[in-house]
């Protein structure tokens, strides 16, 4: 089988959940998102990176309690797995070992 691999968005979305450590759920995901970017995103592309992220591995997910403030509903909260931040490092390592080989111009 081929190794999953992981695309620019989903990393983004991987680095926050890992940021924000078993308290990272769909809105939080977003929210943090839109203040780094500073763009609009879509809730659906969130939970569509997260679901790509979960059948590869990448993340686990749990339920939280049942809140009245959410209408009876339960928050899902996603964590890292040990192979997601494998992947995240991996993706750290490639992309500095790239930045590194950009020679020193000057531009002023």
């Amino acid at each position: 089988m081929k190794n999953p691999s992981l695309g620019e968005f989903e990393e983004l979305v991987l680095l926050v959940v890992a940021a924000q450590h078993d308290q990272a759920y769909g809105v939080s995901i977003l929210e943090d998102l839109e203040e780094k970017l500073s763009k609009k995103l879509n809730i659906s592309a969130v939970h569509v990176a997260l679901k790509r992220m979960e059948d590869k591995g990448f993340v686990k997910s749990r339920f939280g309690g049942i809140t009245s403030e959410r209408g009876g509903r339960r928050k899902k909260f996603y964590i890292i797995t040990a192979f997601g931040k494998q992947m995240l490092d991996q993706q750290y390592a490639l992309r500095t070992s790239i930045y590194q080989q950009i020679p020193k111009i000057s531009f002023g």
